[in-house]
C-alpha cells in the first residue's frame, strides 16, 4: 500500500477546498461521495456562501472548527501556493492535489511545513481502491 492510499485509510476529516455547487464538477461529486464514504467533510470556497451538500462553506481552512487531516485541493496549479499556505496555517496534515494538479513549489513549501504532499491523484479513486488492498 503506498502512502497516499495510508492517508486516505488513516484520514477522518478531509477539507474539500474548491468546492462548487454544481453537481456536474469533480469538486462536487468528490465531496459527496467522502460525505457518504463516512468522512468528516468540511467544504471551502471564498466565494461560495450558505451550504452545498447540506454542509456549511467555509472562506479558508484556518477557519474550520478543526485541524483536518486531508486538505483536498480542486483549483488550478497556478492558485494552489496560497491555499497550501492557508494548510500549514490551519496545523493541516497533509495537503493533497487532486487529478492534474501539480505544483512543485506549494509541494515544496508543505513538506518544510511539515505537512504530506499528494499530487495528481483523487481522493475518491484512492479510497476506492483501498476495497480491493484490505
Amino acid at each position: 500500500m503506498d502512502r497516499a492510499m495510508e492517508l486516505m485509510r488513516d484520514a477522518r476529516a478531509i477539507a474539500v477546498v474548491g468546492i462548487s455547487p454544481d453537481p456536474s464538477r469533480p469538486s462536487h461529486d468528490v465531496a459527496r461521495y467522502l460525505i457518504e464514504a463516512g468522512f468528516e467533510v468540511y467544504l471551502v470556497n471564498p466565494t461560495e456562501e450558505g451550504e452545498i451538500l447540506g454542509r456549511p462553506v467555509y472562506a479558508r481552512v484556518q477557519d474550520l472548527p478543526e485541524p483536518v487531516d486531508i486538505v483536498d485541493i480542486f483549483r488550478r496549479p497556478a492558485l494552489v501556493v496560497p491555499l497550501v499556505q492557508d494548510a500549514i496555517e490551519a496545523r493541516a496534515k497533509a495537503v493533497w492535489l487532486q487529478l492534474d494538479i501539480v505544483n512543485e513549489d506549494a509541494a515544496t513549501r508543505a513538506r518544510e511545513a511539515g505537512l504530506e504532499v499528494v499530487m495528481d491523484r483523487c481522493t475518491k479513486i484512492e479510497h476506492r481502491r483501498l476495497g480491493s488492498a484490505r
